[in-house]
C-alpha cells in the first residue's frame, strides 16, 4: 500500500507540474541574440514558463494552449543589466533624511522604482548600496512576483572608512553613533569582518567605497581610504565566501590600489590614468563608469541641492567625467554598464548608452557592456545576456536598431522579465 501511495503521489505531482507550465510564443521581425553577432530576420522564440526553449526563423506554428506575442517588426533583444543602481532613492533628496526616514520608507521608494526600472528594459539590476535590509526585500519581492521589477543582485550597505565616504557624515558625533549601520572597518583583520557580517546578513556583493564620493559630506577629496592590506583583506575573504567586490573609486591612486588587491569592479572610475588602468587591465578589472549619474548631477549643480561641500567635490569632478572610458577601451580594460541611477531619475538608465558611444563605444560594444559582458562581470553568463535556449527569459522589444542607434534603447516597447511579461 505504501509503494502504490507514493507512486499515486509522484504521478499527481507530475500532472501538476505539467498542468502549470505556461507557454508563450513570440514573433519578432528583428532578432539581436547576441551583442556580437549579426542581427537575425523574423523569429520565433518559445517560452515555457521562465526559460527560453526555443529559436527558430520565420514565422512558426504556435500551440493552441501558448500565448501568443506579435511584435510585428521590433527588434527583440536581451533584456538589459545595470551594474549599479540604488532603487531605495530618489534624487535631490537631503542628506539629513536618513536621520527621519525610517528604512521601511526605502522598500516603498524601491518598490516604485524597481518597477519603473523594469518598463525602461532592465530586466536585472545591481544594487549598489542600500540600508541593511531594504535590497533585500525587494530582491525577494521581485523574485517572487510579488513586485514587478528586475532581477536584483544586491550588496546591502557599503564597507567604509571611518568619516569616509558611505559612513553617516554631516551630523553631531551623537547621532553618527546612533545612525551607524556597522559597516566602517580600520585594519585588516575588521574589514575581515565586516566583509562576513555582510556576507551573513544576505549580500550577493561586496561593495565597499574605495576613495572619497562626490555626493558624501565627507570633504577629503576624493583619492584613496583603505589602507592596501585592508583591500586585499576584504578582496580575499569575499572571494573566499564566493562573493565578487565592487569598488566607489574615482581617484587615480585608490583605483591603481584597489584593482592591485583583487577588487572586482571599479564603480565610476573618473580619473583613472594610464597606470591604473594598466593594472587594471593586467587583473581582470571591469570598468563601470556610471556616466549618466554625473549627467544627474550636472543638471542640480548651483540649485541650492548640494551642500557646499559637495559643489565643490562636484566640480572638481566635471571636466574629466568620460574621458577614463576611451583610455580603458584603448587599454584592453572590459567595460561594464552602470549608471549610478537614484543619483538622477529611475528610469532614464539607457541614457548612459549614447554617452558610452560618445567616449569611444562603439554601439555594439555599449549594447554588449549591458546585456554579455555585464552578464559576464556577475558570474552569470550562462542565465543572462543573450537569447538563447536554457536561458532565463529576459528579453526586451524595441523599434529600430540599436546596434546602429543606441538611443532607440530609450524607449522599450516591451518587457518580458523571468517569463513574465510586463503590463
Amino acid at each position: 500500500m505504501r509503494k502504490i501511495g507514493l507512486v499515486a503521489a509522484a504521478a499527481v505531482a507530475l500532472l501538476s507540474s505539467t498542468a502549470i507550465a505556461k507557454t508563450t510564443v513570440i514573433y519578432a521581425g528583428r532578432v539581436i541574440t547576441d551583442a556580437s553577432k549579426p542581427a537575425e530576420g523574423p523569429s520565433t522564440i518559445v517560452v515555457t514558463d521562465d526559460r527560453i526553449t526555443s529559436i527558430t526563423p520565420g514565422r512558426a506554428a504556435a500551440p493552441v494552449d501558448a500565448e501568443v506575442v506579435d511584435l510585428g517588426d521590433k527588434t527583440l533583444l536581451p533584456g538589459l543589466i545595470d551594474l549599479h543602481v540604488h532603487l531605495t532613492g530618489d534624487p535631490g533628496g537631503d542628506y539629513r533624511s536618513e536621520a527621519v526616514d525610517p528604512d521601511e520608507w526605502g522598500v516603498v521608494v524601491g518598490a516604485k522604482n524597481a518597477r519603473i526600472t523594469l518598463r525602461a528594459g532592465f530586466t536585472t539590476v545591481r544594487e549598489a548600496g542600500s540600508a541593511q535590509y531594504t535590497a533585500f526585500s525587494l530582491r525577494r519581492g521581485t523574485a517572487e512576483g510579488l513586485i514587478e521589477g528586475p532581477r536584483i543582485v544586491a550588496a546591502g550597505p557599503a564597507l567604509s572608512i571611518i568619516g569616509g565616504h558611505g559612513d553617516v557624515t554631516g551630523f553631531r558625533e551623537d547621532i553618527h553613533t546612533v545612525l551607524d549601520q556597522g559597516y566602517t572597518c580600520t585594519g585588516a583583520v575588521e574589514c575581515a569582518e565586516k566583509v562576513r557580517k555582510a556576507s551573513r546578513a544576505g549580500a550577493d556583493v561586496i561593495k565597499i567605497t574605495a576613495t572619497g564620493g562626490v555626493l558624501s559630506q565627507q570633504g577629503r577629496g576624493l583619492e584613496g581610504h583603505f589602507s592596501s592590506a585592508e583591500l586585499v583583506s576584504i578582496a580575499d575573504t569575499a572571494h573566499s565566501l564566493g562573493l565578487k567586490v565592487m569598488a566607489h573609486a574615482h581617484g587615480a591612486r585608490g583605483i591603481e590600489s584597489a584593482a592591485a588587491a583583487g577588487i572586482d569592479s571599479i564603480e565610476h572610475g573618473t580619473f583613472a590614468d594610464e597606470a591604473a588602468l594598466k593594472v587594471m587591465k593586467a587583473k581582470g578589472t571591469y570598468m563601470v563608469p556610471t556616466l549618466m549619474a554625473f549627467e544627474g548631477i550636472r543638471e542640480r549643480l548651483g540649485k541650492g541641492i548640494y551642500t557646499p561641500t559637495v559643489e565643490t567635490k562636484v566640480r572638481m569632478t566635471l571636466n574629466d567625467v568620460g574621458k577614463a572610458v576611451g583610455r580603458a577601451k584603448a587599454l584592453g580594460v572590459p567595460i561594464a554598464f552602470g549608471t549610478d541611477a537614484g543619483v538622477f531619475e529611475h528610469g532614464r538608465n539607457a541614457g548612459e548608452f549614447a554617452l558610452l558611444v560618445k567616449y569611444g563605444l562603439t554601439p555594439r560594444e555599449a549594447l554588449a557592456s549591458a546585456t554579455t559582458v555585464a552578464a559576464k562581470l556577475l558570474s552569470m553568463d550562462g542565465e543572462i545576456g543573450r537569447i538563447a535556449p536554457g536561458m532565463s527569459a529576459d528579453m526586451i522589444a524595441v523599434s529600430g536598431d540599436p546596434l546602429t542607434d543606441v538611443t532607440t534603447l530609450e524607449k522599450v516597447d516591451w518587457v518580458m522579465a523571468r517569463g513574465r511579461i510586463a503590463d
